[in-house]
């Protein structure tokens, strides 16, 4: 659904002649350009397009389904509805994005994106291919129920996303006053370190107030410079390993479980927890 919420000719334009300045002023700035690392996010686009194909078709028809049970149809042509529409979308994606690094079973497909040792525009584009399968979209079926109309819903999420790319970069641009509520590349640089300090903070999406008021909000560190990448876990070229190791262990895990309650447990336990820990 990611994918084909941010796909238009003129915005891949846009993306296309952003990375390469991005990539001009790294090499310029000392910061380097991972070639391998740029390749393996090309292969995971392509592998992504069939994917998000399959997704918005399957992924529509529910969102249709939801659409046509809602009690009440807000409508389309009223700006309120927009601004609520935003919030709630903001708000929904919060607890989708907190649900991603919480949730084994969501966190497999959500892995993709934390995958790369660089924070660079490109890197914005590693998504996974399973979505459907680990279920983020539910997160958003709420929102149509209450009478958000799904075009309205995409939208803002496409929107999201887009505002999105423009975070992943080291690049030191400040937001100023802005940071309190808007999301920024310094919170989301620290979004994406694997660093204990940096682990499992700054969900949102557009707006960053989500994370102050439930508690997920910190600060990018001078003391302490964001080191990007998977905790644990060494550096992956093969974009299919890429896709499928965190499934694999997964299903791994659940199998040597000795009941269904047990492997129901491990797929909702937080990511890492081991099973003699599940409680």
């Amino acid at each position: 659904m990611e994918m084909l919420a941010t796909k238009s000719p003129l915005w891949l334009v846009i993306v296309v002649a952003l990375v390469l300045v991005e990539s001009v002023w790294r090499v310029r700035h000392g910061h380097g350009y991972d070639r391998r690392t740029a390749l393996t996010t090309l292969g995971l686009v392509a592998g992504n397009v069939p994917a998000a194909l399959l997704n918005g078709v399957v992924i529509g028809a529910l969102y249709g389904i939801a659409w046509h049970a809602a009690p009440v149809h807000l409508p389309l042509s009223d700006w309120r509805v927009w601004l609520a529409g935003f919030v709630a979308v903001e708000f929904a994606y919060y607890w989708f994005h907190r649900a991603s690094h919480r949730i084994r079973w969501m966190w497999a497909t959500h892995a993709v994106h934390h995958s790369a040792e660089q924070m660079t525009l490109l890197s914005s584009l590693r998504l996974g291919w399973t979505s459907l399968f680990s279920a983020g979209w539910a997160f958003y079926v709420t929102l149509i129920l209450l009478g958000f109309d799904p075009r309205m819903v995409v939208a803002l999420l496409a929107f999201n996303l887009r505002y999105q790319f423009f975070l992943h970069t080291e690049a030191r641009i400040s937001l100023g006053p802005l940071e309190w509520l808007l999301n920024s590349p310094s919170h989301h640089r620290a979004h994406h370190g694997r660093n204990d300090v940096y682990l499992d903070c700054n969900y949102g999406g557009v707006l960053i107030v989500f994370d102050r008021l439930f508690g997920t909000f910190r600060q990018e560190r001078a003391d302490e410079p964001v080191v990007f990448g998977l905790k644990d876990r060494a550096p992956e070229a093969n974009p299919l390993r890429v896709v499928w190791r965190e499934w694999a262990d997964l299903f791994a895990l659940m199998r040597r479980a000795g009941t269904v309650r047990d492997r129901i447990r491990i797929a909702l336990a937080p990511p890492g927890t081991p099973p003699d820990r599940l409680g």
